[in-house]
C-alpha cells in the first residue's frame, strides 16, 4: 500500500500506510496512548479515532486530559442519555445537548416531570446501552433529507431549517437510536466508564421563556470511578460554600422575585462587608493615581445611539422612559458619562493620562432563566475605570493595571492568577495598525511582567483586544474576573481628542479597565472561595462579646465601647440563653473571634479568646488582644 505522512504537533513527521485511523497512531506512539486516546484532530478538524486517513496529514490525538478530549467524552455522553431517556419515554422530544465545562446536559420535551427518582432509572438505562458497546456512526444527508428524515419533532426542524440549503447534515447513530449532531463523538459506547445524572431543572427551548418549557437533566462522566467520586465529593463542598446558601444562614443579602428578580437587597451584614471592599477599593485608587468620578443613572436614547448601545446592545437594556417627551434609559455601562466628562474641555497632553474610576451602578435586563443568585443579575455595581492616554504612554498604562489587579486580588487572598490576551475577531473597528500595536503592547505588557499568557484567537470584542485575567478559588475553579479592554470605538464615534505637544489634534487612546468585575459578582465568588469565613477584615461581625450572665453586663459593654473606640466591628450577645449555646451559634455564624467574660475576667481586668475552627486560645489582656487584631486587619491577613 501507499504511505503517507503524518506530521505531530512537536513537528516530528512519521510514514505510516494510506487508511491507518488516529486509534491506529495513538496506539503506535505507546500503548498507554491507545488506551487513553478519545478523539483526534486531522488537518485542524476534529474526528472520530476509527477516521482513516488518506493524505499526508497534521495529527493531534486528545485524551481526557485535553479539553478536546472532555468535550468529546461528555458530548458522546448527552448522546447516551438522550437514547436512554427515548426508551424509557418513547414521547420524548430533544432540544440540544451539549457538552459544558464540567460535564453535559440535554433539553428535552416530555410528558414526565422528571424526579430524582427519574434520574437513576435513566442511569440504569444509560448502564445497560453502554453494556451492549455500540458504535456512533457518522451518516450524511442535505437539507431535504434532514427535515424529512426528523419530520414530526418541531425542534430538530427548526434546527435543520436556520441552517444554508446547501449545507451537509450529519447525525450519529448508535444502537436503535439517531440524533442530529456535528459530532465528533468516541468510537463507541464502551468508552464511558464512570458517569452520574446530577440533576433536573428547567429550560426554555433557545433560551426564550416566551417559547416551549423543556427539562434539563445535567450529567457528568468520566474514564475511571476514582476520578467520578473525586469529582463528587467536590459538589459536596461546592454545595456547602454555595452563596446563595450561606447568604441567608449569614444573613448576608437576600433576593425577592415579587419586587423584582435579579435584584439584590443588601442586609446590614452583607453591607459592612461590601462598605468595607469599597472603602479598600477607593483608597488604593486614589493612592495608584486614579480620580473618582460619579455620574447618573440613566441618559437620553441620544447618548446610547451615538455609543452603539443602541445597535449592538439594545436587547440588554431596559424599556426606555419617557422623560419630558424624550425617551431616557437606565445605563448598562458607565464609559459614555465618563466621556461626557472627558469634552467638557479642550485636552492636552499635558492632562494625559487620564484616569477615571467609578463604582457606578449599572442595569441590564438578563433573561430570568440565567440569574443566579449574585453571579448574574439585573442590576450591579461595577468596579469601572477607563484609561485615556496617548499611544506613547499606552503600554506603561498597561503595566500599571496589570500590576493593580494582582496586588488585588492578592490582598483578598487569590493567588492564582492565569492570563490571556484576546486578539482580532473577523469584524471590528479601527484600521490594521492601531490593532497590532495595541494587541502587541498587551503582549509586552504581559511578558515584561515576567507573565506566562495564552492567546485567545479571535476572541477581542469588535472594537478592541483585551486582557482577561482568570482567578482560582480555594475549590480550584475558575472566574474570569478582570479585564483590560482596548476601544477603537467610542473615541471615534464621541469625536474625542487632545492637543499633543505638536500643537495638533489627536486621537486618545481608550482603555475600559475593571479589577474586581462586579461588585454583586465579586462578592459572590468571594463568599464561596472563603466558605463564608471571612478573613478579619472584612467578617461583618470581628468580636461577639459574650459574658457569661447578666452580672458581667457593664464589664461587657466596657470591651465593647474599647472595640467600637478601635473602629472594631462588635456585637454584644445580650439573649438569656445558655454560654453553651451561645459559642455555637456565633461558631455557626462564623465570627473570627468571641470573648468570654465572667467572673475571671472581670476580676483580672482580661478577656478569655475563642477563635473560629481553632476553639478556646485562653485568657490574655484587652491590649494585647487588640494589638493582635489591628496587625491582621492592617495587613489583610487572609489565613483563618
Amino acid at each position: 500500500m501507499s504511505q503517507i505522512k503524518v506530521t505531530f504537533p512537536d513537528g516530528t513527521v512519521k510514514e505510516f500506510e494510506k487508511g491507518i485511523t488516529p486509534f491506529e497512531i495513538a496506539k503506535s506512539i505507546s500503548k498507554g496512548l491507545g488506551k487513553e486516546a478519545l478523539v483526534a484532530e486531522v488537518n485542524g478538524t476534529r474526528r472520530e479515532l476509527n477516521t482513516p486517513i488518506t493524505d499526508d496529514s497534521d495529527v493531534k490525538i486528545f485524551t481526557f486530559q485535553d479539553a478536546e478530549g472532555k468535550d468529546t467524552y461528555w458530548h458522546s455522553s448527552s448522546h447516551i442519555m438522550a437514547h436512554a431517556v427515548k426508551e424509557l419515554y418513547p414521547e420524548a422530544k430533544f432540544g440540544v445537548g451539549p457538552s459544558i465545562d464540567n460535564g453535559f446536559y440535554y433539553d428535552i420535551d416530555i410528558n414526565t416531570n422528571l424526579t430524582e427518582d427519574d434520574l437513576i432509572k435513566i442511569e440504569k438505562k444509560m448502564k445497560f446501552i453502554i453494556d451492549r458497546n455500540d458504535s456512533f456512526v457518522r451518516s450524511e444527508m442535505n437539507k431535504n433529507e434532514a427535515l424529512e428524515f426528523f419530520s414530526g419533532d418541531e425542534y430538530k426542524t427548526e434546527l435543520i431549517d436556520a441552517l444554508e440549503s446547501e449545507t451537509i447534515i450529519s447525525t450519529y447513530g448508535e444502537g436503535t437510536f439517531t440524533d442530529l449532531c456535528t459530532g465528533p463523538h468516541l468510537t463507541s459506547t464502551k468508552y464511558i466508564k464512570a458517569f452520574k445524572l446530577l440533576s433536573v431543572s428547567g429550560s426554555y427551548w433557545r433560551g426564550d421563556e416566551k417559547r416551549a418549557r423543556l427539562q434539563r437533566i445535567y450529567g457528568i462522566s468520566f474514564p475511571k470511578q476514582n476520578m467520578l467520586d473525586e469529582y463528587l465529593q467536590f459538589l459536596e463542598e461546592a454545595k456547602k460554600r454555595d452563596h446563595r446558601k450561606l447568604g441567608k444562614e449569614l444573613d448576608l443579602f437576600s433576593i425577592h422575585e415579587e419586587a423584582g428578580a435579579g435584584l439584590i437587597y443588601w442586609h446590614p451584614k452583607g453591607a459592612r462587608v461590601r462598605n468595607e471592599i469599597e472603602d479598600f477599593w477607593k483608597k488604593e485608587h486614589l493612592k495608584n493615581g486614579y480620580d473618582l468620578l460619579y455620574s447618573p443613572h440613566i441618559g437620553k436614547s441620544q447618548l446610547w445611539e451615538t455609543s452603539g448601545h443602541l445597535v449592538h446592545f439594545k436587547e440588554n437594556m431596559f424599556a426606555p422612559m419617557k422623560i419630558d417627551e424624550q425617551d431616557y434609559y437606565v445605563k448598562p455601562m458607565n464609559c459614555p458619562f465618563h466621556i461626557e466628562i472627558y469634552k467638557t474641555k479642550l485636552r492636552s497632553y499635558r492632562d494625559l493620562p487620564l484616569r477615571w474610576a467609578e463604582l457606578g451602578t449599572v442595569y441590564r435586563y438578563e433573561k430570568s432563566g440565567v440569574l443566579h443568585g449574585l453571579l448574574r443579575v439585573r442590576g450591579f455595581t461595577q468596579d469601572d475605570a477607563h484609561i485615556f492616554c496617548s499611544k506613547e504612554q499606552i503600554e506603561d498604562e498597561i503595566i500599571e493595571v496589570i500590576r493593580f489587579c494582582n496586588f488585588m486580588w492578592k490582598q483578598f487572598g487569590f493567588e492564582t492568577l492565569k492570563y490571556y490576551v484576546s486578539t482580532r475577531p473577523e469584524k471590528v473597528t479601527g484600521n490594521d495598525e492601531l490593532w497590532e500595536q495595541a494587541t502587541r503592547s498587551l503582549e509586552v505588557a504581559l511578558e515584561k511582567e515576567g507573565l506566562e499568557y495564552e492567546i485567545d484567537e479571535g476572541g477581542g470584542a469588535f472594537y478592541g483586544p483585551k486582557i482577561d485575567i482568570k482567578i482560582k478559588d480555594a475549590l480550584n475553579r475558575e472566574w474570569q474576573m478582570s479585564t483590560i479592554q482596548f476601544d477603537f470605538n467610542l473615541p471615534e464615534r464621541f469625536n474625542m481628542k487632545y492637543i499633543g505637544e505638536d500643537g495638533k489634534e489627536h486621537r486618545p487612546f481608550m482603555v475600559h479597565r475593571a479589577l474586581l468585575g462586579s461588585i454583586e459578582r465579586f462578592m459572590g465568588v468571594l463568599i464561596e472561595h472563603y466558605g463564608g469565613a471571612f478573613p478579619d477584615w472584612l467578617a461583618p461581625v470581628q468580636v461577639a462579646v459574650i459574658p457569661v450572665s447578666q452580672n458581667y453586663f457593664d464589664y461587657a459593654q466596657k470591651i465593647v465601647s474599647l472595640l467600637l473606640d478601635e473602629n472594631i466591628r462588635v456585637e454584644f450577645d445580650k439573649r438569656n440563653e445558655k454560654i453553651g449555646y451561645k459559642i455555637r451559634d456565633w461558631e455557626t455564624q462564623k465570627t473570627p473571634y468571641m470573648l468570654i467574660l465572667g467572673e475571671k475576667e472581670e476580676t483580672n481586668g482580661t478577656i478569655s479568646v475563642r477563635k473560629h475552627k481553632h476553639g478556646d486560645k485562653g485568657e490574655i489582656s484587652f491590649d494585647e488582644f487588640i494589638s493582635a487584631l489591628k496587625e491582621t486587619v492592617k495587613n489583610k491577613i487572609n489565613n483563618n
